[in-house]
């Protein structure tokens, strides 16, 4: 079948930015990147514009979604199947950011990029887009407001991570990992804080008629 015009510049998507990637560490993430990958594939520009319309921020975005697809690639249900929740989210957060391990530097630019005030509405999507991900790729059967509240969890050890990962120099970045490990184990104690409180809260009725009972009889002793 013959394809649209329309169809063409989404053709040249994935090209493009396999192109750019070299460039951005030097021209960052910028309409020049993305001539310049233009002219290294032989693509007029204006083709080019149209693949990637917003500029740096579709190209940011196609990036994120590669890896998050790699990581989904990479973490089958069979593989996870055996794991405890813990080890499933550990997982799935250092296969994410091992993806981005070939492109460091891009996605050092890319974070750089997002945290612009103009752009950070963009990042918060993409961040969100990949924690549900993650979240989905468990089996998490959430739907109430424990959905919500757990991606919202993920997003601070997974962004912390991989800020950590950015500067991180360690051999075989070992220390990236054991930083990964510490944060899920400060949520790990969180949630179980959390437990606690509800089961006393849940109690606190109980507690607070027993409480009075016996005020009262202090007060108005038995004859």
């Amino acid at each position: 079948m013959t394809k649209k015009p329309s169809d063409i510049p989404d053709d040249w998507r994935a090209p493009l930015l396999v192109a750019a990637l070299p460039h951005v560490p030097f021209d960052g993430w910028s309409d020049q990147t993305l001539t310049r990958a233009a002219e290294e594939i032989g693509l007029n520009p204006g083709i080019a514009k149209l693949a990637f319309p917003s500029g740096a921020i579709d190209m940011i975005d196609l990036m994120a979604q590669q890896r998050d697809q790699m990581m989904v690639e990479a973490c089958p249900p069979e593989k996870l199947a055996q794991m405890k929740i813990r080890e499933k989210i550990t997982f799935l957060v250092r296969t994410r950011i091992e993806a981005e391990d070939p492109l460091r530097d891009a996605a050092r630019a890319a974070v750089a990029y997002l945290a612009l005030p103009t752009h950070s509405a963009q990042g918060l999507k993409m961040m969100y887009r990949t924690v549900d991900l993650m979240w989905k790729t468990t089996g998490d059967p959430s739907t109430d407001f424990n959905y919500y509240t757990k991606r919202l969890t993920l997003s601070g050890v997974y962004s912390t991570t991989l800020l950590y990962w950015l500067n991180d120099d360690s051999a075989d970045r070992q220390d990236t990992w054991a930083f990964l490990d510490r944060r899920i184990e400060n949520v790990i104690q969180f949630e179980k804080g959390k437990a606690r409180a509800r089961k006393l809260s849940e109690r606190l009725p109980d507690i607070t008629s027993s409480f009075w009972k016996n005020v009262s009889r202090l007060r108005y002793p038995a004859r």
